[in-house]
């Protein structure tokens, strides 16, 4: 009897998915085994429906790594929210001759492919492919996850474009680019465009912050620009901004709703973060007796879907050979004997155990945040336009930028010295 290999995509799209399919079923194919392609990723399968699927052959995949999205598509089911959904997933994986199975996606899928492995007991093995944009996964050796260069390539495009517009119209641009919970993805953006300012959620180490930390940030950054002889600017701001503040400050805000996604997560794209900075930062101005022009962007579905560069085609074909040749294998380590994460270290293909992608407190997937004490934020730091320590320390800086704010040296210092981590 023909042996059966499952694909399913989890979570939002990433560029290269199609590439991991592609890749995948090919080599399944040469393999002798038969690919299901199942669509939605978990949502039909932890109701127990089998019908939504399609067998995939080598001439359905061969040439589809060049396209963005997912033939698949995707979905955010999560099938460990009851036991009952998990159970009847594994039920109906084995109802479709499933033997192994290749989840794509990111931190979430690949939590709930690690309780499929569990709730399967050997019957299914199971490949997780690590796609996210946010690049928060902790791969080994500092690898990114896939779709996250094809993002920031794109990204970094988008926002060169505005910098020519902020310049030429003597505005400022607030930009939101994606990323639950780390800044890779902002931080990748502005330091490759050299945006005046970017604000990510790890600067501000601790764990709720509240929207007048932000707006300083970005308020002190505006008005130092000022001081060095500019009116434009862009600021590129990590969308886990929105996640690190207070829900109940964010629900009182007028228009704003704050809903929660099958895991458990603030849905970010429901949150007009840009829009709300925007408009708290021009209500400053506006007390000041000055009319502030700001254009607020949020880029995030644009990148999503984009067709991948190079390196995401030429990583993600490996990392999808590489999931079917480890289901196939025998390997030695019994922590991957029925599933692990695929990961590229040192040219090399390896396998991750699921039990060390989970944080020993929460039980979730860990979370790879940017480290705020490196080379590459530090030098990131080092061209951006913001309040620095040294402002405050030269009598004549801090004149110019209390001048800039209509305010004394003193208020300007009680008000801002907190961004640079001082006492007022």
């Amino acid at each position: 009897m023909v042996k059966r290999l499952g694909i399913l995509v989890g979570g939002g799209p990433a560029p290269g998915i199609n590439s991991v399919i592609s890749a995948a079923t090919i080599e399944a194919v040469n393999q002798g085994l038969e690919v299901v392609g199942i669509y939605d990723g978990f949502e039909h399968l932890m109701k127990g429906r089998t019908e939504m699927v399609r067998e995939l052959s080598i001439p359905d995949v061969s040439r589809i790594h060049f396209d963005g999205g997912s033939i698949l598509r995707t979905s955010r089911a999560n099938p460990t929210r009851s036991h009952k959904d998990l159970e009847n997933t594994v039920k109906a994986l084995k109802d479709l001759g499933i033997r192994y199975l290749i989840t794509i996606g990111g931190d979430d899928t690949a939590f709930s492919a690690s309780e499929v492995v569990k709730a399967a007991e050997g019957t299914i093995r199971v490949a997780h492919v690590p796609k996210t944009i946010d690049n928060d996964l902790p791969l080994p050796g500092g690898m990114p996850t896939f779709g996250f260069e094809t993002a920031r390539h794109v990204g970094t495009e988008l926002v060169h474009n505005l910098m020519e517009d902020s310049r030429t119209t003597n505005r400022w641009y607030f930009v939101v680019a994606m990323g639950r919970k780390a800044g890779h993805l902002a931080l990748g953006i502005g330091k490759a465009v050299s945006a005046t300012i970017t604000v990510i959620g790890e600067e501000f180490r601790k764990d709720r912050i509240s929207l007048a930390e932000v707006c300083d940030v970005l308020e002190g950054a505006i008005l130092k620009r000022r001081v060095l002889g500019r009116k434009d600017g862009v600021a590129v701001i990590a969308e886990g901004i929105g996640e690190k503040l207070d829900p109940e400050e964010l629900a009182r805000i007028p228009g704003v709703e704050v809903e929660y996604d099958p895991h458990g997560h603030i849905r970010l794209g429901e949150i007009p973060l840009a829009t709300i900075l925007k408009r708290e930062v021009q209500r400053r101005f506006a007390e000041r007796g000055e009319k502030m022009t700001i254009v607020d962007v949020t880029l995030g579905y644009e990148l999503r879907s984009a067709p991948p560069i190079p390196f995401d085609i030429d990583y993600t074909r490996t990392l999808g050979y590489g999931a079917v040749k480890f289901l196939l294998s025998e390997p030695k380590d019994d922590k991957v004997k029925n599933g692990g994460m695929v990961c590229l270290v040192g040219g090399r293909l390896e396998i991750l155990p699921f039990d060390e992608l989970r944080d020993p407190v929460t039980g979730r997937t860990k979370i790879r945040l940017v480290d705020i004490n490196s080379e590459h934020y530090r030098v990131a730091r080092e061209y951006m336009i913001r309040l620095e320590r040294e402002d405050f320390e030269n009598p004549e800086m801090l004149a110019k930028l209390a001048e800039a704010a209509k305010m004394t040296p003193e208020d300007f210092k009680k008000k801002f010295a907190h961004v640079v981590g001082l006492e007022a």
